[in-house]
């Protein structure tokens, strides 16, 4: 992949200690290197309290479709949460360069500390590239496909009140698995096994394993316990009772309004996104450091 000079840097939306020098620093060193700089819209009123005005003139601000469509790279500037909302909207082919700001961040690929050491390289054009295929989440009401969308870590049907407990049915390629009476379920990829599902009491499952992890929320029978089946799978959840204020939620970003009768349908969509790797990280080696697993 040639011809990295469009670059668009997407912002974590809460600041943090330092975000200011962060930015600052960023803009002001791709523009040394004559990278055509760009950010969201409605990024402007905040950055001019972030950055002096004369780096500003070195900016394009765009809208969410060039940013995400016609950047040569990407950067995502916060966590993994900054990167979840990123692979929602990119376009398959623009890679994306994704550091992390955050606490935890277990699935961006570089730390705060050196990744201008990763981006030389990568501007040098030595860098290795991987896909990798989302999730889509269909509601299916009256027979007819209402709402597509997608995601990177997980799903989740859950009640937004605690109140009562949510009745739900779950087939997995139009075979009855189980019923399950509680606060809702998770559906994770393995890249999100390390996220709501291991909270829940989830299995740690390797990002390369082609699988679901369907993870029971506080379910009021025990014999409800964690289940790993095939990603080739597709998965319908229903509602069994008729009630109120059932949602799903997309990578704890994006809420989607559910109601009696409709059908959930979870599996692979050919819709994917592409990583820039960075080749001094290993799964296990972030496992121990962010879990401290296995030391």
């Amino acid at each position: 992949m040639q011809g990295l000079e469009r670059i668009g840097i997407i912002l974590k939306p809460s600041e943090i200690e330092n975000f200011d020098v962060i930015i600052t620093n960023l803009i002001r060193w791709l523009s040394k290197r004559e990278k055509k700089v760009s950010l969201l819209d409605q990024e402007q009123k905040r950055l001019r309290k972030l950055t002096p005005k004369a780096l500003l003139e070195k900016v394009s601000f765009v809208t969410e479709k060039e940013l995400y469509g016609k950047s040569d790279m990407v950067i995502s500037l916060g966590g993994d949460g900054t990167l979840l909302g990123v692979s929602r909207k990119i376009s398959p082919d623009v890679p994306i360069f994704s550091v992390n700001l955050g606490r935890l961040g277990f699935i961006t690929r570089f730390s705060k500390v050196d990744f201008y050491e990763h981006l030389n390289t990568v501007f040098a054009g030595k860098f290795q590239t991987k896909k990798t295929f989302l999730n889509s989440v269909e509601i299916i009401r009256d027979e007819r496909n209402q709402i597509c969308e997608y995601f990177f870590n997980d799903a989740v049907l859950s009640k937004n009140s605690i109140a009562r407990m949510v009745s739900l049915s779950v087939e997995v390629n139009q075979e009855h698995m189980q019923d399950i009476v509680g606060d809702g379920i998770i559906v994770s990829s393995t890249f999100g096994s390390t996220a709501y599902s291991l909270a829940a009491g989830g299995p740690i499952v390797h990002p390369e394993v082609e699988a679901y992890i369907l993870t029971p929320i506080c379910p009021h029978s025990l014999t409800r316990r964690p289940v790993v089946i095939s990603d080739k799978s597709h998965i319908d959840i229903k509602l069994i009772d008729e009630i109120d204020d059932v949602h799903v939620t997309l990578d704890g970003q994006q809420t989607i309004p559910v109601q009696y009768r409709d059908v959930v349908r979870i599996k692979k969509s050919s819709r994917y996104i592409t990583t820039i790797l960075n080749e001094e990280q290993t799964y296990f080696q972030t496992l121990k450091e962010k879990f401290n697993h296995g030391k």
